[in-house]
């Protein structure tokens, strides 16, 4: 599962990137393949962490309006870079990609705000894509 926990790490890095630059993620993800293969210091982009780049996006507006309903006290723009990006990760994982146990993602996203964000961010981040969780079945409808 260590390829798994790097491709979502990579993942973020990416949403990340886009987030700080003001550039579209799928830009970003296309400038890290091709950087890939071309240096051979750059570490290679695996199908896992596309899977997750190109899921988010195609759903982006959707996670970010359920980010904003359910973070109490915070708005997305208020929000800490680094955890809105943690959250529309686990929020398209936990929500679109049925094959990954939902505790699996809630530990490797507050995992994440461990290792880059403060100290409150683990426990916001468990608290939101938790209440997520709870309501994922009727979170799951089509994009307007």
């Amino acid at each position: 599962m260590a390829a798994r926990n790097t491709a979502r790490k990579r993942a973020f890095q990416i949403l990340f990137e886009g987030d700080q630059r003001g550039a579209d993620v799928l830009t970003v993800l296309a400038d890290w393949i091709r950087l890939s293969r071309t240096d051979t210091r750059q570490p290679p982009v695996s199908e896992y962490t596309m899977q997750l780049v190109e899921g988010y996006a195609a759903h982006a507006k959707r996670i970010d309006e359920l980010i904003a309903q359910y973070s109490v006290g915070w708005t997305l723009d208020r929000m800490p870079v680094v955890d809105r990006n943690i959250l529309r990760l686990g929020a398209y994982e936990l929500i679109w990609v049925d094959e990954t146990p939902d505790a699996v993602v809630l530990d490797e996203m507050v995992q994440l705000a461990k290792e880059f964000s403060t100290d409150e961010s683990p426990s916001f981040v468990n608290g939101l894509l938790g209440r997520l969780k709870d309501l994922k079945p009727s979170l799951r409808r089509d994009e307007a």
